[in-house]
C-alpha cells in the first residue's frame, strides 16, 4: 500500500487518514504493549531525543552558553512534536528593548575602557566617566495596570541621562568586567528570544519530556535548575528533584 492509495480522490484540504481516529489508534497500539499509547509513544519519542541532544553539551562552557545550548536542543524536540505557535504581537517590541539594552551596555563599556586607559596613563588615579542612564518608571500602588503600562512605556521613550562617575583603576576593572559579562547574558537573551519566537517550547517541556533528564543534566553540568524550571514547574516536578547526575533515560 502506498501513499497514492491514501490519497485518490481526496481534495488538498482533507485529511491523507481520515478513517483514523486517536481511539482505535490506542487501541492498536495496546495491542502491542499494554498501556502504549499514542501521548507515551510521543512522550518517549521527546525524551529520548532530549537526552541524546544534551550528550554533546562542552562542559567548560560557562552557564550562560549551556542555557543557550539546552533551549536549542529543547527547540529541537518542540519541533520534532509540532509545537509552534504564531509569531507573538510583542516579539518586534521585546527585541527592540533588548537591542536598546545591549546597545546601552556596549556603549558603558566603550566608556569604561576609555576610563581604565585614562586612569592607567595617570597611575591608577580615580578619573570621571560618563553613563547613559535610562530613567525608571514610576509605578505607584494606586495605579491600574494601563496607567502603570503608560508609566513603563513613557520611561522607555525617555532620553537617558548623563550620569558622572568618579572612578579608580580597580573600579573600573572590576565595571568592566560585570558589563562584558552583561553583555554575554544579553545577547544570548536576544539570540534565544529569536531562535524560539515561533516554537512554543512550554508544551514540550510541560507535557513531553521526563523532567528528570533536565535536572540530571542541570546537577551534571553545574547549571542552577531555577535557570530551566519557573517555580511552577519546580513544584509540578518536585519528585523529580532528587534525580542522581548520571541519570539516563
Amino acid at each position: 500500500v502506498t501513499m497514492k492509495t491514501f490519497i485518490v480522490g481526496k481534495k488538498n484540504e482533507e485529511n491523507i487518514f481520515d478513517e483514523l481516529t486517536v481511539s482505535s489508534l490506542n487501541d492498536y497500539l495496546k495491542e502491542l504493549m499494554p498501556g502504549l499509547s499514542a501521548k507515551v509513544f510521543r512522550t518517549y519519542n521527546a525524551s529520548i531525543t532530549l537526552d541524546r541532544l544534551l550528550t554533546s553539551t562542552t562542559t567548560k562552557d560557562t552557564v550562560v552558553n549551556k542555557l543557550v545550548f539546552y533551549n536549542q536542543q529543547n527547540k529541537e524536540v518542540a519541533i520534532l512534536c509540532n509545537h509552534q505557535r504564531s509569531l507573538p504581537k510583542a516579539h518586534g517590541a521585546q527585541m527592540e528593548k533588548l537591542s536598546t539594552k545591549l546597545n546601552d551596555a556596549k556603549k558603558w563599556l566603550r566608556e569604561l575602557q576609555r576610563g581604565l586607559k585614562d586612569s592607567k596613563s595617570k597611575g591608577g588615579e580615580a578619573v570621571t566617566v560618563i553613563q547613559l542612564v535610562r530613567p525608571k518608571p514610576v509605578i505607584k500602588a494606586e495605579m491600574n495596570e494601563k496607567q502603570r503600562a503608560e508609566e513603563r512605556q513613557k520611561a522607555e521613550n525617555s532620553s537617558p541621562e548623563k550620569v558622572e562617575r568618579r572612578m579608580k583603576r580597580e573600579q573600573l576593572e572590576r565595571n568592566i568586567a560585570a558589563s562584558k559579562e552583561k553583555i554575554v547574558k544579553l545577547e544570548a537573551e536576544r539570540q534565544t528570544k529569536d531562535d524560539l519566537k515561533t516554537v512554543a517550547l512550554g508544551t514540550s517541556k510541560i507535557n513531553y519530556l521526563d523532567p528528570r533528564i533536565t535536572v540530571a543534566w542541570c546537577k551534571r553540568f553545574e547549571v542552577p535548575i531555577e535557570k530551566v524550571f519557573a517555580k511552577t514547574l519546580l513544584t509540578k516536578f518536585a519528585w523529580a528533584m532528587e534525580t542522581i547526575e548520571s541519570f539516563k533515560f
